[in-house]
């Protein structure tokens, strides 16, 4: 919180605004990475009841999300805050959107762990754990700069999402192996294909939340930048 530097606002009604509308997001960042986690152990034990939890709680995530935009919306229309101010709700913004999309990214997994895996097949699903451990560490890393506005922290987890992507790709060359063997598996594969493809696209939104963080606290907008050009900023 002291990264966000509210206590020099004249308004004490103001700062608790936004350390509330703050707090919010964190939750719901918890709430997200929860049902990431949870939504990869129900595939990679065939829990049916976590899985359908997942799918469950995923109004918890919309919802909040509905709050918090209309949170910043009172601010910005009973404030009209300026400058850093500004570009922090424009960040709030633009993270809570990315989180409601990794909760719907969440639910895809969940619903793998909802179809039959006969015993030859679910050793597929096992594929998807280390990928899947890489991006839940990818997601934590995310919010902790969030929570704490730290540019430094985003640059660099931003740039790790390469690690993200060389997995998924090496994940993906495995799976077609898989099918071209043995056609059988197809059906099956399709489904951690697009488990798979749920994780890298959860990659991305970390990394657009790691732009958001850059953006206010560098007043850079780098979401067109390449990684080197990042490190001048």
């Amino acid at each position: 919180m002291d990264n966000l530097n509210l206590g020099r606002h004249i308004s004490g009604q103001f700062n608790e605004d936004l350390e509330r509308v703050i707090n919010h997001v964190m939750h719901m960042g918890g709430l997200v990475e929860k049902q990431v986690s949870d939504a990869l152990v129900a595939v990679a034990e065939a829990d049916e009841e976590l899985a359908r939890k997942v799918l469950s709680n995923d109004f918890q995530i919309n919802s909040l999300e509905v709050s918090i935009d209309d949170e910043c919306t009172r601010i910005i229309a009973k404030r009209q805050p300026a400058a850093g101010d500004l570009r922090l709700i424009m960040a709030i913004v633009k993270t809570i959107a990315d989180l409601e999309r990794i909760g719907d990214e969440a639910e895809k997994i969940a619903n793998v762990a909802l179809e039959s895996f006969s015993g030859d097949y679910k050793a597929l699903l096992l594929s998807l754990e280390n990928l899947g451990n890489r991006v839940i560490e990818f997601l934590r890393a995310t919010l902790d700069a969030f929570t704490r506005m730290d540019a430094e922290t985003a640059i660099s987890v931003h740039k790790s999402d390469d690690k993200v992507d060389r997995e998924y790709e090496a994940l993906m060359r495995q799976l077609m192996t898989y099918m071209m063997e043995d056609p059988r598996s197809i059906p099956q594969i399709m489904s951690v294909i697009w488990s798979a493809r749920a994780l890298e696209r959860i990659g991305d939104r970390c990394q657009n939340i790691c732009e958001y963080i850059i953006y206010f606290v560098k007043g850079k907008d780098v979401r067109h930048l390449k990684a080197e050009d990042m490190k001048e900023l």
